[in-house]
């Protein structure tokens, strides 16, 4: 059996994109943002806002590309549509070796880290990110319909302490002055420029990023080509107005200074500040299951990576990876390889930590800004073969989309070891051609 059900709906899909988009990003990335912004909060709030917007015009002209192919793994398609086979293998091949892989295994590191925050576990945070990670590749295995069950209700349950701290941080912040002063004062504790708005804006991509993954379910869609552009559009427009009132909701409650000395426990602190200790830790379990909710939601798209390339009998053994398990409607040899992948990511990623490399690979970045190169092909390719649109769609929005992208791509340009990564990249890539004719001649599973 090798046929995925249609199995879900409008809400699963929107909850995906709010889901995998606010999870861990706008928790941890917060300090980063502002570090990178000279300690400015006008800079900071600037780049969140480039960010968000470069996020909806990209996801708007996404959702033009969407409502006229429904196959099997959306940007996938679009990429195979657009410039042929060999290329849209190249991008599932990226997405199944690297971009999903990685994201998972930054997202299990996250979870892990405010986990062994909660729990007073020191030395727990690696043990607890390989358990969720272990746990939630089960879950979507034995359970995919649970699994989307669970990605709506994390969503729901995420934007609690986020619509808290939003309201009551701002209307403290309005009150005492903080808000006020966090504009016209920069943190004192950042000796230079940060790195920069690009800088910035890389760093809010993190944050901002995964909206795309919603279209791996293209295949598991009731009526995929209303559905789906739909969710693209409301859910991106979403996340961009929870993360603006968010972050100013922070700067009502603590200072830029304080901010960037509270680190990635920043939002802890404003929750416990809010709303005392008691219920700054039941709070905190939200935020725990709001980067639960988002792990979740990359696993569900590294579990179909494989899936994608194989069902195009292409890659070595599709026979063996386009298999679904006919008791559960899942993916099976796909999704063990998301497994392997995934470890194998959270691996590199603790050997930042541990000085491995001599350097920092931020894989929580520098996939994504690689990602825009794909999507600065497929605006070309919209604005030149997309004839029966208006002139927004068809010429201005991929324009802005693409100018966003190479923004965030010069950021990333700037990171440490960005050659490093782009030559493992290219091997990755290369190997994944070498491969690519590999057994299409075999039986059909």
């Amino acid at each position: 059996m090798d046929n995925l059900h249609k199995k879900y709906g409008f809400w699963t899909a929107t909850a995906m994109v709010v889901g995998i988009v606010i999870g861990s990003g706008v928790f941890f990335k917060a300090d980063d943002v502002l570090k990178a912004s000279g300690g400015s909060l006008t800079t900071a709030l600037t780049a969140w806002l480039i960010g968000g917007a470069i996020m909806i015009v990209t996801a708007y002209v996404f959702a033009n590309i969407a409502t006229r192919i429904e196959r099997i793994n959306g940007v996938v398609d679009y990429f195979e549509q657009a410039y042929g086979t060999n290329a849209g293998y190249l991008v599932a091949w990226f997405m199944t070796f690297i971009y999903y892989p990685t994201l998972v295994a930054v997202l299990a590191w996250v979870s892990g880290n405010y986990t062994a925050a909660l729990l007073g576990l020191e030395n727990g945070v690696w043990p607890i990110a390989a358990v969720y990670l272990t746990g939630f590749f089960l879950l979507n295995y034995f359970s995919p319909v649970l699994a989307g069950r669970w990605q709506v209700t994390a969503t729901v349950i995420k934007l609690i302490p986020l619509a808290l701290v939003a309201v009551v941080g701002t209307v403290a912040g309005m009150g005492s002055g903080m808000t006020v002063q966090n504009f016209t004062q920069a943190a004192q504790t950042v000796s230079d420029s940060g790195g920069g708005l690009a800088v910035a804006t890389l760093s809010t991509a993190f944050a901002y990023e995964g909206w795309i993954i919603a279209t791996v379910i293209n295949a598991e869609l009731r009526n995929a080509k209303s559905t789906l552009p739909r969710a693209l559009v409301v859910g991106t427009i979403a996340v961009v107005i929870i993360y603006m009132t968010y972050y100013l909701g922070i700067s009502g409650v603590l200072s830029n200074d304080q901010v960037l000395a509270e680190g990635d426990g920043a939002p802890v602190q404003v929750i416990a500040l809010i709303f005392s200790k008691v219920s700054g830790t039941l709070l905190t379990v939200f935020v725990i299951i709001s980067c639960l909710g988002t792990l979740n939601g990359l696993i569900m798209g590294s579990a179909r990576g494989m899936f994608s390339i194989a069902s195009r009998n292409l890659g070595p053994r599709p026979d063996v990876f386009k298999r679904v398990n006919p008791a559960y409607n899942s993916t099976t040899s796909s999704a063990l390889l998301g497994f392997v992948l995934s470890m194998f990511w959270l691996l590199v990623w603790y050997g930042n930590f541990k000085g491995w490399w001599g350097g920092f690979m931020d894989i929580s970045e520098l996939p994504i800004a690689f990602l825009y190169v794909i999507y600065i092909s497929l605006y070309i390719w919209v604005a030149r073969t997309f004839t029966d649109l208006g002139a927004f769609s068809r010429r201005v929005c991929p324009v802005l989309a693409g100018a966003g992208s190479v923004y965030i791509i010069w950021g990333a340009v700037q990171k440490d070891m960005f050659l490093h990564f782009l030559v493992l990249s290219a091997l990755i890539l290369g190997a994944g051609y070498a491969l690519k004719g590999g057994n299409r001649n075999r039986r059909r599973a």
